[in-house]
């Protein structure tokens, strides 16, 4: 089952341009970067991979060292309970997270063999080219990225075209679309949080997104969800954050995900790609990650349908 279109993202790299194709389950091969530079990612369709796998046999000693976003902390807490034999309370004790941004830099400085992430930002890439590193991008589960409004809100539906509006300041007042008549509060992430890399590539697609103050960029998704939750934001605020994470791991009564074009965003939708903004959690490893390691033989795995299946059963909504 294919997980989305492929989409093309256009980053800056130094003095050069990079690009990255971040196909997802077509069975299609990756798109070869058009700069004659050696590029600084690579994905791999989950398709080239085997539905069956053999399980991997590790001991804690021998665990590949992972790390990840905070939103695929239960991902990585449910394999290791698979893999380990742990309890839900030694699998939480186990696996550690350092946000997406550190993730990243803790595998290309050789401190993580394995990490569940979003994609890429800009500035990850050009960091990967100075350091002379090739990631390899492997999609793992599916995943949406979400609006989130009060409750109290009365606007339930947003165009594309006027989320777009909205974080370039083109709409300021809740009046242009529907809402009642007062000023629209657009919360951001900070430049490099998994969330912020999606914004930018998902959902501007190339706009400018208006700067916004340090206010109104919270440094940690639960302070997003937190401010847009809040009895004095009712009927103000807008924020974003990934589906797994306000529906599951920080969910609030107060808060309710805008349909995109007319769809809701729910395992049903991000399953079918009917939802507009479907992408995926990706496990990203250093191209040069010998072929018989723990971290490799990890992947296969969580891509067979026994992998899957723990995905799924620790609440994510699998690729097939």
């Amino acid at each position: 089952m294919a997980i989305g279109k492929l989409r093309e993202i256009k980053f800056a790299a130094a003095s050069i341009s990079a690009f990255l194709l971040l196909s997802s389950c077509t069975g299609k091969e990756p798109a070869v970067p058009t700069s004659t530079a050696a590029p600084t990612a690579t994905s791999v369709p989950s398709a080239t991979f085997a539905p069956t796998a053999v399980k991997p046999e590790f001991t804690k000693d021998t665990y590949p060292r992972i790390d990840g976003s905070t939103a695929t902390i239960p991902l990585s807490q449910g394999i290791a309970k698979e893999l380990l034999g742990l309890t839900s309370e030694e699998a939480k004790a186990f696996i550690k997270h350092n946000t997406t941004h550190n993730a990243y830099v803790n595998l290309m400085d050789g401190k993580a063999d394995i990490i569940f992430v979003t994609e890429p930002s800009a500035e990850e890439l050009t960091m990967a080219k100075d350091k002379g590193i090739e990631l390899e991008v492997v999609p793992v589960v599916k995943e949406a990225f979400v609006f989130l409004l009060n409750v109290e809100n009365p606007v339930d539906v947003l165009t594309q075209k006027q989320i777009q509006d909205i974080y370039q300041g083109k709409i300021v007042n809740w009046k242009d679309v529907g809402g009642p008549d007062k000023e629209i509060i657009a919360y951001q992430r900070p430049d490099n949080s998994g969330s912020q890399t999606l914004m930018l590539s998902q959902v501007m697609k190339g706009l400018e997104i208006a700067k916004a103050p340090v206010e109104l960029k919270p440094a940690d998704m639960s302070g997003l969800i937190e401010v847009i939750a809040a009895y004095d934001n009712s009927d103000k605020a807008i924020g974003y954050s990934v589906y797994y994470y306000a529906n599951s791991m920080y969910s609030k009564d107060t808060i309710k995900f805008v349909k995109v074009d007319g769809v809701e965003p729910n395992n049903k939708n991000i399953s079918s790609d009917a939802y507009p903004y479907t992408s995926a959690y990706y496990a990203v490893l250093r191209k040069t990650e010998a072929k018989d390691s723990g971290a490799r033989k990890l992947l296969l795995w969580i891509l067979s349908d026994d992998g899957q299946k723990v995905s799924e059963d620790s609440g994510y909504v699998p690729l097939r």
